[in-house]
């Protein structure tokens, strides 16, 4: 007998379920990296749609690291390999099967290799030779390996690179095209230094003694798989939202940032892989984040920042309910940037807030002094003050004194 199909009700609470086990990597990977917060939910955000995504940075920015601990958090067949231009595609693909070799077949032999894999990591992707990067880019785009003379369907997810620059080689150009997303990993700046003293030193003494804690998966391959499947329950977008879009992806070509036509129809599921993330059913513009990571060179992160950010920051200010947590392990730009949308929220004279808004502001100023009183240092000490002022402002108001 077949089983029924879920109720729309049952699917929406597996939806739920989901969501709590993606945030529950990222709030561990949160944990252990500073400021990387984006990257992380970008990462989580490209497996659950089942794209790519490469890191740039220099050396020792944590690229590597971060990739290898969200591997271990999934549970799923890993690949990873560090590429140079003398790797030979036997160490990618396997070896040639040298019985069927004997009767005058060349295949290989895939098992644990790159085609077997659900989730791959390939370190300094840009540094292969050509053999490589055309095997590779009929994997990775087709999700087929050609393997002898039959044609292998890989259970491939999410194919993860890193690098320590952008590619400025037109050879290269077809394989940094496959990649959705591409971020920027830089070192921290002063306002962490003193974190990231603190953590690099417990990383250290657990190294050093093997004190380190066994990480367990808090998804699998076939819980993504499971919501790939009915992604099209996310793939519905309002007609206000994609002609926001429409003005958006114009803009940014306008400022000579390329995207085409099947880049953009590509990012509507990263929008709505966003959403699954937060445990949503449909998009909202906060989901708009994701178009500040699809430059082609370091000189456009800054004009998407300045295309993207006012709307999305926009969509925060307007719907305050649906910010994102912020928790004891938020960056502190992250609280700058939180605690100047609420300055902004509570002193403008432009529109009177409910009192459920102020009260969700309210909430908000206490979580950022929470998190604020875990940092020590002169800005901290600084913005804690400020944000008693903002307390004593809201409570001084006629709405809170009457």
């Amino acid at each position: 007998m077949v089983a029924p199909p879920p109720s729309p009700r049952a699917f929406v609470v597996d939806v739920a379920r989901a969501s709590a086990a993606f945030q529950d990597v990222a709030r561990q990977m949160g944990n252990q990296f500073l400021d990387k917060q984006e990257i992380i939910r970008l990462m989580l955000v490209s497996a659950i749609a089942g794209e790519h995504m490469v890191i740039v940075g220099p050396p020792g920015t944590a690229k590597s690291a971060m990739i290898d601990m969200f591997a271990r958090l999934i549970d799923a067949k890993y690949f990873e390999y560090l590429l140079t231009r003398f790797t030979e595609p036997n160490e990618l693909f396997g070896p040639v099967d040298i019985a069927a070799f004997r009767e005058g077949r060349y295949t290989r032999r895939v098992e644990n290799m790159l085609p077997s894999a659900e989730v791959v990591f390939l370190d300094e992707i840009f540094k292969s030779n050509s053999a490589i990067l055309n095997s590779l880019l009929h994997l990775i785009n087709e999700r087929k390996f050609q393997n002898g003379p039959e044609v292998l369907q890989v259970p491939l997810i999410s194919l993860f690179a890193a690098s320590n620059e952008v590619p400025n080689d037109d050879n290269l150009a077809a394989m940094f095209d496959r990649f959705l997303i591409r971020v920027l990993s830089d070192n921290l700046d002063s306002y962490h230094f003193h974190e990231l003293m603190k953590k690099g030193v417990a990383l250290e003494v657990r190294k050093m003694t093997g004190r380190q804690s066994e990480l367990r998966p808090a998804f699998s391959a076939r819980d993504l798989r499971l919501i790939q499947s009915n992604f099209d329950k996310f793939m519905v977008f309002p007609e206000e939202f994609l002609a926001k879009y429409k003005s958006m992806i114009f803009q940014i070509r306008s400022e000579g940032i390329s995207v085409s036509d099947r880049r953009a129809v590509k990012l509507l599921k990263l929008f709505a892989a966003s959403a699954v993330f937060d445990g949503r059913t449909r998009v909202h513009d906060g989901d708009f984040f994701v178009l500040r990571h699809i430059w082609n060179n370091l000189d456009q992160v800054e004009l998407l920042a300045e295309i993207v950010n006012p709307v999305v920051d926009g969509y925060y200010r307007e719907h305050p309910a649906e910010r994102r947590f912020i928790g004891p392990q938020a960056s502190m730009d992250d609280l700058l940037a939180e605690l100047g949308l609420i300055r902004e929220l509570l002193t403008s004279t432009s529109a009177e807030l409910s009192d459920i808004q102020l009260f969700s502001q309210l909430k908000n100023l206490s979580e950022i002094k929470i998190a604020l009183s875990a940092m020590p240092g002169e800005t901290s000490t600084r913005m804690i003050r400020e944000v008693d002022q903002l307390l004593e402002t809201v409570f001084a108001s006629s709405k809170f004194g009457a």
